[in-house]
């Protein structure tokens, strides 16, 4: 076989002529495509499926009566739906405690997105695009404490919280997860704010734009998915966290995540009562992931492609 008839089989092989003269998609793109298909989005939605099984569960056994989920198991209900009731809520939400612990959660969490979002933004912008003598190290020292577990932090920041008097409130609980989510944050935020284009922002500045402006009106919009993404992230983290507010909230500041473990301790068999508070604690970061669904899937991609 000549040169020319190896070259001709080898692009037969990869490519297929179109009737242009351009070659057509390869195997491999061919193959993917077949792979995009209907059998493949089957698979996906069976896994899905399996994936929320446990959700599901969950749901159903804290809308069953204790007596229900002692002597069968949640998958019951499909054919006696006479077992669902709201009971086990409306006892729920009869609790102070409870209730109060709610109403803490969101003191802590939503400050502390906020604040980590805000800041983290802010630090992320500086370190993308100003220019200040040791710039670079300071950033590779913010990278490194990525690294630091925050129980190295515990026995320390409570000496530093007793002797502020902050110790056991949900300002202490905010601080320790705004000081644990900035380097992450200054670090996701200053990779994405690096890749915006360099003269669309000079060009902003011989207009005459400051700083500031430029970053509310040009770095915020352009980073909105980078930005949404790193306040999911955050808020799942500090609502769904138990150690930090187990040692650093007293009673009176303690979160969900803080009374439900108590509600283990002293009712180990009451499961009709944490069914029914678990998934109150699971449904506000289900709502948050749904309705910042789009936002956090482009920074996502984003972050990807860069």
């Amino acid at each position: 076989m000549t040169t020319l008839q190896t070259a001709q089989a080898g692009q037969t092989d990869a490519t297929v002529p179109t009737a242009s003269g351009r070659p057509g998609p390869g195997a491999a793109a061919r193959a993917a495509r077949r792979l995009v298909g209907g059998s493949t989005r089957l698979v996906l939605l069976v896994v899905a499926m399996f994936w929320l099984l446990p959700t599901v569960g969950l749901l159903l056994s804290s809308l069953r009566g204790p007596l229900d989920i002692g002597s069968s198991g949640w998958w019951t209900v499909l054919t006696k739906p006479a077992q669902l009731t709201l009971h086990n809520y409306t006892s729920l939400l009869d609790d102070p405690t409870i209730t109060h612990s709610f109403l803490n959660s969101l003191l802590i969490t939503v400050p502390a997105t906020l604040l980590v979002v805000v800041v983290g933004s802010l630090a992320g912008y500086v370190f993308a695009w100003v220019e200040f003598p040791g710039r670079d190290w300071v950033f590779l020292l913010i990278v490194g404490l990525l690294v630091v577990p925050l129980q190295v932090a515990l026995v320390p920041i409570t000496s530093l919280f007793g002797d502020l008097g902050i110790f056991g409130s949900i300002v202490g609980v905010v601080l320790f997860h705004v000081a644990f989510g900035l380097p992450f944050a200054i670090f996701l935020l200053r990779n994405f704010f690096a890749g915006i284009p360099r003269e669309l922002l000079e060009a902003a500045r011989l207009d005459g734009a400051g700083e500031l402006w430029l970053f509310v009106r040009v770095v915020v919009p352009l980073g909105g998915p980078a930005i949404a993404s790193l306040g999911i992230f955050q808020f799942l983290w500090v609502w769904n966290d138990m150690l930090v507010a187990l040692i650093f909230a007293d009673a009176d500041s303690a979160p969900l995540t803080v009374a439900l473990q108590q509600q283990t301790r002293q009712f180990g068999t009451n499961i009709d009562v944490l069914s029914s508070g678990a998934f109150l604690s699971m449904i506000i970061p289900l709502v948050v992931f749904f309705a910042f669904q789009r936002q956090f899937v482009s920074g996502v991609m984003a972050g990807a492609l860069k």
